[in-house]
């Protein structure tokens, strides 16, 4: 009982309000409807109630039916509230941003049919393999652009990674920390991770911009200055190399470190959220709404019944 009022509260306590305006109407319709209120001023109460003919001034206990609905029904949108249970984002797939570099070097063809072409295939293969699950595209080269913010739709995030090239983007070069900035803004609320897409990398120095676990899926082969260019900057970043690989072994890798990846829920680090048990109310409240339903009865006088 102690948990219980030390936890009871209203999610939307403003509907509060509602209630003494519902009892404001009630005051004020009831003495609209009283036929004799202009005589209980200056007539003895229980003369006027003598006097009255029977049953014309009773008040019908349904009459007050709907505005007592009306305040369990404020109660109930108010949200009463005094358990938790699991959030149902609890357990939703992690986001997973995929940052695309977009430099001349890409364009090169010493990976057939190109770096950029092979790493537009890789993006095709990671968006297979998390299919229904959050994915967005951001692309990179001398300032970053996010091209396509998280989506369940992952078809449309390969679509969208094909049309990148070095020709569209405004600024050449490579600057990966504002890359980083953006994608880091990006997730600011929904968590997740990050996974770089790059056939090589400047060296990486000064703060790694972002918490988010980050991966580097490098488009090169092993043994090359391109490769060792990109370990030195995960190390960095505190990042983790994933060599391309020519089956999808690489992206069924990557599809299952990203899923680890925590997620944040808003004002609730613990996975759960206040239980809003004011649906209880309803029932009572449709009750009481059938309850204003009641029989007339019609009277005939004696000369309507003969004719």
């Amino acid at each position: 009982m102690d948990a219980f009022l030390q936890n009871f509260h209203f999610l939307r306590p403003a509907w509060l309000l509602a209630i003494p305006l519902t009892v404001g109407a009630w005051w004020l319709i009831r003495r609209a409807r009283d036929p004799f209120r202009g005589w209980r001023s200056v007539m003895d109460r229980e003369l006027l109630e003598g006097m009255a003919e029977s049953g014309s001034s009773r008040h019908h206990w349904q009459d007050d039916f709907p505005f007592l609905a009306a305040i369990l029904l404020s109660l109930a949108v108010a949200g009463p509230a005094w358990r938790q249970e699991p959030s149902p984002f609890a357990d939703d797939p992690a986001p997973v941003l995929l940052l695309l570099r977009a430099d001349e070097t890409m364009a090169l063809s010493d990976l057939p049919p190109s770096r950029l072409e092979r790493a537009q295939l890789e993006i095709a293969d990671l968006a297979d393999a998390r299919k229904g699950q959050p994915t967005g595209l951001l692309a990179y080269a001398g300032s970053p652009h996010l091209v396509l913010p998280p989506t369940r739709d992952t078809g449309v995030v390969a679509d969208m990674a094909a049309n990148i090239s070095p020709a569209i983007m405004p600024r050449p070069g490579e600057d990966l920390s504002s890359a980083l900035r953006l994608a880091d803004r990006t997730l600011a609320e929904t968590g997740g991770s990050l996974v770089i897409v790059a056939d090589t990398a400047l060296p990486f120095s000064g703060e790694n911009p972002t918490a988010l676990p980050l991966y580097i899926l490098a488009i090169a082969r092993d043994d090359t200055p391109e490769l060792d260019s990109i370990r030195s900057t995960a190390a960095a970043l505190d990042a983790e190399v994933i060599l391309m690989t020519a089956d999808d072994s690489d992206t069924q890798k990557l599809a299952r470190k990203t899923a680890q990846a925590p997620i944040r829920i808003a004002g609730d680090e613990a996975g759960t959220r206040w239980a809003e048990d004011g649906w209880w109310l309803i029932p009572l409240v449709v009750l009481l709404w059938l309850g204003t339903f009641r029989r007339e009865e019609t009277r005939i006088s004696g000369k309507e019944a003969a004719a």
